[in-house]
């Protein structure tokens, strides 16, 4: 039997989401072929398997967080007669620390093993996002929840299992009024739990706030569970607009330098095994409009505004179930060739979920290709804690009015908008334009 792995899916990275399983029990399975997708807080990759054979049983369900270098699935060798799985008690998942940004929320609690007692403090301080989130979404206080998991850490069937025992605990039954000739005893009136100030203190905010009313589905409707990577990108883009004031320039560029050169050089590109596309001209660009304005290359503290030394530029790549963001680190240092190469590898394994998570942080500046898709402008949403981000509209062939010889004449130009968001509390409007317009005129001038 071949023991399937939870992969290890970064160097700082200590454990994985089962997001799907590809394969069911009984499945035949070639040598690579994908058994399941694994998700973090952005990236889906897929798992392929180790050998050929048969997928024998499953050990951790979907959605379940698990520690790295955990079983999660066993696979029969090909041709091997194997006896069918016998059924298997519920999973005992082991959770570890949450991310960072989760961390750095809230202060979390910790839970005793269920054989003993629970701690004084009553808190547990190792939570999984999958759990965070069920108990931000219902409004829990960890320190009620007694965890199985390793070392008394609540894993998600213990936030279940508790919401499934408060379902079934009857409500409590209202006084009854006692008939008026009998002085009847006075009832005493329930009184909510309070949670102690310092619970209620190192809680996340989403659980000191009140828990959202279910919205009621119409029966001519149909309602789509959100996807980890949906639900990463919902708070992610409203944490954006609730910390930063976003304000947008826009410039309209000529791009007939840029597509002239291309075309002289694409044929000498793909001999190297490279696609020449639009997108590394505008990441070329873009690191001279940071390196003449480096204030955008920066990120907003209450101590000062941050300057990042490194240019790390993110690439907005469009996938069917959302957007991932894979950085280009020291794109100051690339040349061309350098950026293409870059830019090719990075959104063809984007797309067949190959990313490592690392390669989705670090960035310290964003560019979205909206025209791809023939929207011509945009106000896109600051990637935090980045100071701002470029969109680039569609190229569209106009009418324009030039000037040659002290006249003026109409002619038709490779045209596109550039849209340029940035966070108001780190650069004013004229600073942005600044920015905007060395973009602007390192891709009118193009050498090279």
């Amino acid at each position: 039997m071949i023991d399937i792995k939870m992969p290890q899916l970064g160097e700082s990275v200590t454990e994985g989401t089962v997001g799907r399983w590809l394969k069911q029990p009984g499945d035949a399975v070639a040598k690579y072929e994908p058994l399941l997708e694994v998700v973090t807080d952005k990236v889906d990759t897929e798992v392929p398997a180790p050998e050929a054979g048969i997928l024998h049983e499953i050990l951790v369900p979907e959605g379940e967080t698990v520690r790295v270098g955990t079983v999660i699935a066993r696979l029969a060798p090909a041709g091997a007669a194997v006896a069918a799985p016998a059924p298997a008690a519920s999973p005992v998942v082991a959770t570890v620390a949450a991310p960072a940004v989760v961390a750095a929320a809230a202060t979390t609690t910790t839970a005793a093993p269920p054989a003993t007692p629970p701690a004084t403090d009553g808190r547990n301080a190792y939570l999984s996002p999958v759990v965070a989130r069920l108990l931000a979404e219902h409004n829990l206080d960890p320190a009620q929840i007694r965890g199985s998991g390793q070392g008394g850490r609540i894993t998600k069937q213990d936030v279940l299992r508790f919401l499934a025992e408060r379902e079934r605990q009857p409500a409590a039954p209202t006084p009854a009024v006692a008939p008026a000739p009998v002085a009847a005893a006075p009832v005493p009136t329930p009184v909510a739990a309070v949670a102690p100030a310092s619970a209620v203190a190192s809680a996340p905010a989403s659980a000191v706030e009140p828990a959202p009313a279910p919205v009621e589905i119409p029966a001519d409707a149909e309602l789509i569970p959100l996807t980890p990577m949906r639900r990463s990108i919902a708070e992610h883009m409203t944490r954006s607009v609730r910390t930063a004031p976003h304000a947008t320039t826009v410039m309209e560029v000529d791009l007939s330098r840029v597509l002239a050169h291309r075309a002289a050089h694409q044929e000498a590109f793909n001999r190297q095994g490279v696609r020449l596309t639009l997108t590394p001209y505008f990441v070329m660009a873009t690191v001279a409009g940071l390196q003449a304005v480096p204030v955008f290359n920066g990120s907003f503290t209450e101590q000062g505004i941050v300057l990042h030394r490194r240019i790390n530029i993110g690439i907005a790549v469009a996938l069917n179930e959302g957007l991932l963001v894979p950085v280009i680190p020291d794109a100051d240092e690339k040349n061309l060739l350098g950026l293409a190469r870059a830019v090719n590898d990075l959104a063809e394994r984007a797309r067949t979920k190959r990313l490592r998570p690392e390669e989705t942080h670090g960035g310290t500046f964003t560019i979205t290709n909206h025209g791809v898709t023939g929207s011509l402008f945009a106000t896109p949403i600051i990637n935090q804690p980045q100071a701002g981000i470029l969109g680039i509209g569609a190229v569209v062939k106009r009418p324009v009015v030039i000037t040659q010889n002290g006249l003026d004449a109409i002619a038709i130009r490779p045209l596109c908008y550039l849209s340029f968001t940035f966070d108001h509390r780190i650069a004013d409007g004229a600073t942005a334009d600044r920015f905007l317009a060395t973009v602007k005129q390192r891709l009118e001038q193009w050498e090279g």
